[in-house]
């Protein structure tokens, strides 16, 4: 039982490795694809039911046992994650024959999106901190292989800086694992969890706690380590976006809520304070950035931004309602931020650009992809009954119980803006005459995994009743480490 928490991470590297040998043969390694990544959602979904029903699930690599050997840990909050990751994948494997070139599909587009899925999933199952920068790295290395296919000028500039910012920050991290490994003798997360409470050098651990948050708000994009991340995220293809904008900065996310629900004391004043006054400018700048914008990608790319806010701040309360908050919405915005980012990459393909103000009148040939972007955006901004309701309700509910009124409003006044904002496309694209010399494409086929996916939110929302209480499991789960830590060492 015990090997199921390693699945997530083999079937997509062994899908990976084989789709290799027919890159050349597009057809066999769409078919390859499409078939593995349902099979790991299948995988992941019956991992879920196991953990929720029996608890998690403890791998222990070589028989060694923790805290010696490697571990992986199928726990509430890391399957939920893999489970999401799974979903939003099999929607990107399906619409990517559609808006991925053939040319760049043979340069083993499958692979590295498989080696993608690979990493992303083992930073979440990983119940070690070193392992947590390897499987960075191996992400990272994916996604390096993802940003340059094309090669055009632009492509290769954003890459630059996407690479640079990211290898500069991993060496950091590696860095400052090797200072706590100095400082409490283990990198088994649960082991540190318990060295931490015992070890006589606070000021050391304060010094680690702050450089692995900021090398994680990098990852994350949070204010003010944003600036990086949304150019970067609309120069690959609309495929490879969805995928970046969903996934990549959600494991910075991650790995905050992991780190400092288990390892470092977030009950200070001063450290729930710094997280909130942090939250509140993610959700201001990026909104405004998405404001500023014409550029439909760059606008989505920016929500992103916000979006990771409302989650630090539900950490940043601590307390249930606020982490159930968190945890629901960042749910809810992988899949929905995967699903505007597939949006907007068929919205440029059919009006053959991205810039707002050249468009007009898409709703006469794109009636469906109109009123799915409509829908998409009322999601997005948490309007009644959709998922973004319910994960902001519970983190306003928990401001609330925190007497934190001013970021509250913040959270309300942003959500009302990033509507707008993404309304701005359907104001502005959709409505009014179809500009001159209009050429409709075929759209066959595009829709669906959109659809696929707005499905899984609106279920979120629809659903709430029966979702909730894996979500309150999971926030009380990371209210009392000594779970976490006893699952883990056998105590």
């Amino acid at each position: 039982m015990s090997n199921l928490a390693v699945l997530p991470i083999i079937i997509p590297l062994f899908a990976g490795i084989l789709v290799a040998f027919f890159h050349n043969k597009l057809s066999i390694a769409r078919f390859i694809s499409k078939v593995l990544i349902l099979i790991n959602l299948a995988v992941t979904a019956y991992i879920a039911s196991v953990v929720f029903e029996s608890g998690s699930i403890i791998l222990e690599t070589g028989s060694w046992p923790a805290p010696y050997g490697i571990i992986f840990v199928a726990d509430p909050l890391s399957i939920l994650l893999v489970v999401t990751t799974n979903i939003l994948s099999v929607a990107c494997l399906f619409i990517a024959p559609k808006l991925v070139s053939d040319q760049k599909e043979s340069y083993y587009f499958y692979t590295f999106t498989f080696l993608l899925i690979s990493g992303v999933s083992g930073a979440f199952l990983t119940g070690d901190l070193f392992n947590l920068f390897v499987f960075f790295e191996v992400l990272l290395m994916a996604s390096y292989g993802l940003i340059v296919l094309g090669g055009n000028k632009t492509q290769l500039r954003e890459s630059l800086k996407y690479v640079l910012i990211n290898l500069f920050s991993s060496v950091v991290f590696v860095t400052t694992v090797a200072f706590l490994y100095a400082v409490v003798g283990t990198v088994n997360m649960a082991h540190i969890a318990e060295r931490v409470q015992e070890v006589d050098q606070q000021g050391i651990l304060t010094t680690i706690g702050i450089v692995l948050f900021f090398v994680f708000a990098t990852k994350a994009a949070l204010f003010p380590l944003y600036y990086w991340m949304p150019h970067s995220y609309i120069v690959p293809n609309p495929v490879v976006s969805a995928l970046f904008g969903a996934l990549l900065t959600k494991v910075g996310i991650y790995s905050i809520l992991r780190i400092y629900t288990l390892i470092f004391d977030i009950n200070m004043d001063m450290t729930k304070t710094f997280f909130i006054v942090i939250a509140g400018l993610s959700m201001i700048f990026g909104v405004i950035g998405a404001l500023s914008t014409t550029n439909i990608k760059l606008l989505i790319a920016y929500n992103v931004i916000p979006s990771i806010g409302f989650i630090l701040l539900g950490l940043a309360l601590f307390n249930e309602s606020g982490l159930s908050g968190s945890v629901y919405y960042l749910i809810h915005d992988m899949i929905i931020k995967a699903a505007l980012f597939l949006i907007v990459g068929v919205i440029a393909y059919g009006a053959g650009t991205s810039d707002l103000r050249k468009m007009g009148g898409l709703i006469h040939e794109y009636p469906k992809l109109g009123w799915i972007l409509f829908v998409a955006a009322f999601v997005l901004a948490g309007i009644p009954p959709f998922s973004g309701f319910i994960g902001k309700l519970l983190l306003l509910e928990g401001a609330f119980q925190s007497d934190h009124v001013i970021i509250a409003i913040v959270g309300l006044l942003t959500s009302l803006l990033i509507l707008y904002s993404v309304m701005k496309i359907f104001i502005y694209g959709f409505w009014g005459e179809k500009k001159e010399n209009f050429v409709k494409k075929q759209m066959t086929g595009m829709l669906f995994p959109i659809v696929f996916l707005l499905f899984f939110s609106v279920l979120l929302g629809v659903g709430a009743e029966f979702i909730y209480p894996y979500i309150e499991t999971t926030a009380n789960y990371l209210l009392d480490p000594e779970i976490y830590i006893n699952s883990v060492l056998k105590e």
